[in-house]
């Protein structure tokens, strides 16, 4: 068996930088974790760490079975040019000291489970981004680990080439029994590969469950806007109770009435004379025509994007947009080390000053809605749009967590 258990693992670089801030997470025997967020968010050095690579500045990382049984994929493939396919493959048993015969059986097998079993004699300089990625990952599972480590492993490779691989991947894990933790910034990769799947933010996991959980109930506004194409659609609200009636959700000087029948009204109640962020994806959004009665708010094409099987118009209610609150762990200070540090700290750079032209314009939060391909709507058309209340994402302002019930269904 091999598990993994994060308990409260922070990572500080030496210049006070926080990589990686209290992450704890479970990775059970045999299952498929994502780690998924943006550039620079601490995935990869939450991998490091696992791998054993690099040692976490508090927090404990803990292994059910061997180092000896975790191997690492890289994103750059680290293949060496000069060798063969198969030495490539081949290099952890060479220097692990498994003989000749037994060495090449290996070889063979891992190459034909990857579809590189016509490869063997060619060098790296003569493959495709995809059959390197193959050899990448067949040296790593020539070694038969028991926990399998990827890091972006699909990121420098072609559309219908990641494609391809994810279900590769999938399928070579589940055969094997692998315990795989997957990193990526890539979401559909996270929502098609994935049994688990968390969502880091400034080295913060703000996120964890099924793909399906974590895209129906995110627990933040960063993982409600970071899940899903196209993008939820997250705007302002100005919340009015009506007593035993409904409360009001003033939006660019129309209002929408969540009944208090609705459980999350409850919720909303307590931000009485506030505002509130409104997340809507696109299924939650009908187009209907201006003036229909029912939950419906009327506004302007502001943009049309054709994508062959569908068309999503970009309506502007004159919502007000929503700034995502910081995420990122403060900076711990360190002491001047040398001359240079210390007369940083005395003389601090002044502020970088941002200079814009012409006149401000205020921008609208605007409702992304799909519409069959065949529908055309012209700029500036008046058009109104249906909201499916009970699709709604609510959120706090001032940190960004989820109003209303947490519970996952």
């Amino acid at each position: 068996m091999t598990g993994v258990r994060l308990s409260e693992v922070s990572l500080v670089f030496g210049d006070g930088t926080v990589a990686v801030s209290d992450v704890s997470l479970d990775v059970a025997d045999g299952e498929f974790v994502v780690l998924l967020g943006p550039s620079g968010c601490g995935k990869s050095s939450i991998l490091r760490m696992v791998a054993g690579l690099q040692r976490p500045t508090r927090g404990s990382v803990v292994l059910d079975g061997p180092r000896t049984d975790v191997a690492m994929v890289f994103q750059d493939f680290a293949l060496y040019p000069h060798l063969t396919v198969a030495s490539n493959i081949g290099f952890p048993l060479e220097i692990a000291g498994v003989p000749a015969a037994s060495r090449m059986e290996r070889i063979a097998e891992v190459a034909s489970a990857l579809g590189i079993g016509d490869l063997l004699a060619r060098r790296p300089g003569e493959l495709s981004g995809g059959q390197r990625q193959r050899v990448a990952m067949g040296r790593a599972l020539v070694r038969r680990p028991r926990l399998l480590l990827m890091d972006e492993p699909l990121s420098n490779l072609d559309t219908v080439l990641r494609s391809g691989l994810r279900a590769e991947i999938v399928r070579m894990a589940r055969s094997l029994g692998l315990t795989m933790l997957y990193v990526t910034h890539d979401q559909i990769e996270a929502q098609t590969m994935a049994d688990r799947i968390a969502v880091l933010r400034d080295g913060v996991l703000e996120d964890s469950g099924r793909p399906a959980e974590v895209y129906r109930h995110p627990a933040t506004m960063h993982v409600a806007a970071f899940l899903g194409s196209p993008r939820m659609s997250l705007f302002k609200a100005y919340v009015h109770v009506v007593v035993d009636s409904h409360v009001g959700l003033h939006i660019g000087g129309q209002v929408l009435e969540l009944p208090f029948t609705d459980m999350r009204a409850r919720a909303i109640a307590h931000y009485d004379g506030e505002d509130i962020a409104v997340g809507a994806r696109a299924e939650a959004l009908v187009p209907v025509a201006p003036g229909t009665p029912g939950h419906v708010l009327t506004g302007q094409v502001g943009h049309v994007e054709h994508h062959g099987h569908e068309t999503l118009v970009s309506v502007d209610v004159g919502a007000w947009p929503v700034e995502l609150p910081e995420a990122r762990p403060p900076r711990v200070p360190v002491q001047p080390r040398g001359l240079v540090d210390r007369l940083r700290s005395i003389f601090p750079a002044p502020a970088a000053e941002v200079f814009v032209e012409g006149r401000h314009q205020v921008r609208h939060s605007e409702l992304v809605v799909r519409v069959s391909p065949d529908v055309r709507p012209a700029l500036g058309e008046p058009v109104g749009v249906r909201f499916r209340l009970d699709r709604l994402h609510f959120f706090d302002l001032s940190d960004g967590r989820r109003i209303g019930p947490k519970t996952r269904r």
